[in-house]
């Protein structure tokens, strides 16, 4: 039996700070809004964006915000995005092991396929799987389920690589094993807390920790 391995991707296979960031405060000025520093806008990288942007604006002004965001980020803040140090080494070797690679991410997947194409990444994937811009499959545990039917894949040899309690979440709900990427933006501790089976403090570590992961199947 093939493992599958899903990646999430903002976090986990690319930075992609300046343009999340950089089109927050666009929607927030575009409202009238002061938005917060750049540094205080780490929280709002891999969970629902709306959610974010409903705390930021609140939730009777957060559709026009996305609306605002997304004017921005699909002309330029999506290719605001570099991948990790490393990660290219990551997906080699983890595919060079026999296991099936995925994207799972709750950004659109318009925008997820335009970014692992321009950074290099597509050809690493099977498949990818991503939000549609309705909302629908925002929730990583829907997608997840999605993703699982879709690929055949057995959840019983299934692992998800995330950086956010989403992820550990979403991969929980739908009997996998997470492992954090605590080099990305929820950190050792959200990741911990929320269940995560090891971690990843540099992306290096990725293949051995899914290997070990994989040593249940």
């Amino acid at each position: 039996m093939r493992s599958a391995v899903f990646f999430d991707l903002d976090g986990t296979l690319t930075d992609p700070f300046l343009g999340i960031t950089r089109c927050i405060a666009f929607a927030m000025e575009s409202l009238g809004d002061v938005p917060p520093q750049p540094a205080e806008l780490g929280w709002c990288i891999g969970p629902p964006l709306r959610d974010s942007l409903a705390i930021l604006v609140g939730d009777a002004r957060a559709d026009q915000a996305l609306t605002l965001y997304r004017e921005r980020f699909a002309e330029i803040g999506l290719f605001e995005n570099t991948p990790y140090d490393g990660i290219v080494d990551v997906l080699t070797e983890v595919e060079e092991s026999g296991s099936r690679l995925f994207v799972a991410s709750s950004k659109p997947l318009v925008f997820v396929r335009q970014i692992t194409e321009r950074v290099g990444l597509s050809r690493f994937f099977e498949d990818q799987f991503g939000a549609e811009l309705d909302g629908r499959l925002t929730d990583k545990g829907q997608l997840l389920a999605h993703a699982l039917e879709h690929t055949g894949a057995a959840v019983e040899a299934s692992v998800m690589v995330g950086d956010r309690r989403h992820d550990v979440i979403g991969a929980k709900a739908n009997g996998m094993p997470c492992i954090g990427a605590a080099y990305g933006y929820g950190g050792a501790t959200e990741l911990e807390q929320a269940g995560a089976v090891s971690l990843a403090h540099r992306a290096a570590e990725l293949p051995k920790l899914i290997k070990f992961a994989r040593g249940r199947f």
